[in-house]
């Protein structure tokens, strides 16, 4: 099973303060919308998402189909087919895909610490 590229979403209180920390540490905007309060840092292969409002808590975020750059990635295992196979390994379920659907979709799972782990396809 591949998830696909890694990375971290952050809640943050202030986007403009943390996107001037995490650019001190070498990180570089690779895209986003302050504006609209969300922006992608990157630093190497570590990727990082900023949101300010958008959610309580931070998650663990994978995007099937991209590799660490946002570039897509052929073959890739389709968000539902991941999805499927979680559950088949016990694994409930917090938000689902439609199974039913094609493209873009995302489910969301919490590991045994309550962690939040979003699975997200964009393509």
């Amino acid at each position: 099973m591949k998830l696909g590229a890694f990375s971290i979403s952050l809640a943050v209180r202030d986007i403009a303060a943390s996107r001037d920390f995490y650019i001190k540490l070498g990180f570089s905007e690779l895209g986003g919308n302050i504006d609209e309060r969300w922006l992608i840092l990157t630093n190497g292969t570590a990727t990082i998402g900023l949101f300010q409002g958008l959610f309580e808590h931070n998650i663990l975020t994978f995007n099937p189909g991209w590799n660490a750059d946002a570039t897509p990635l052929d073959p890739f295992d389709d968000v539902r087919d991941i999805q499927k196979h979680l559950e088949a390994e016990g694994i409930a379920i917090a938000t689902r895909a439609d199974p039913g659907s094609t493209g873009p979709a995302h489910f969301v799972i919490r590991d045994p610490d309550g962690n939040e782990i979003l699975v997200d396809q964009h393509r």
